[in-house]
């Protein structure tokens, strides 16, 4: 059963566009389903979140915390390292571990998790193997359907619809 869910972010939980104003702030968006996803996994099922990304942004920060996603690494360059130490100290292996990317950043982990996903506009470096390639893009909706794959395979349907119904 999956018991951490791996997420990156550009390219994955955004449309992987970074947009800068004037004044020199970062700007992304985020999916409103992919995040519905995420808060009903970690707050109403109880289950882990972590994101691990190479870039840093305190809107990634912000994001973290609204979805009360507990393991958040940014700037990071060996993700399968940091995820590692992630599973020490949650006293998980590599089989509770479901992760997402998009790029060639991601491709260790990927290879190292029990479920390793892809949004549409992943690289087709990580297609090639990876156990599901999403219908959706990063940013719209490749999270959620990740997660809704998940609910199905480890038969926690009924526990996800009763949280919200």
């Amino acid at each position: 059963m999956i018991e951490l869910l791996v997420l990156d972010v550009d390219g994955t939980l955004t449309d992987g566009k970074i947009t800068y104003t004037n004044s020199g702030d970062e700007l992304k968006s985020f999916d409103v389903s992919d995040g519905l996803a995420i808060a009903t996994w970690t707050k109403k099922l109880g289950k882990k979140a972590a994101i691990i990304t190479g870039r840093t942004s305190k809107i990634v920060e912000q994001r973290a915390q609204d979805l009360q996603i507990n393991h958040l690494y940014q700037k990071v360059h060996n993700k399968d390292e940091i995820l590692e130490e992630i599973l020490k100290k949650e006293n998980l292996t590599w089989e509770q571990v479901a992760a997402i990317g998009d790029d060639l950043n991601d491709y260790k982990m990927l290879k190292k998790v029990n479920l390793s996903f892809t949004p549409s506009n992943g690289t087709h470096y990580l297609k090639e193997f990876v156990d599901v390639v999403c219908k959706n893009s990063g940013g719209n909706g490749a999270v959620r359907e990740m997660i809704e794959y998940i609910i199905k395979k480890d038969n926690l349907e009924e526990e996800f619809l009763k949280a919200w119904l």
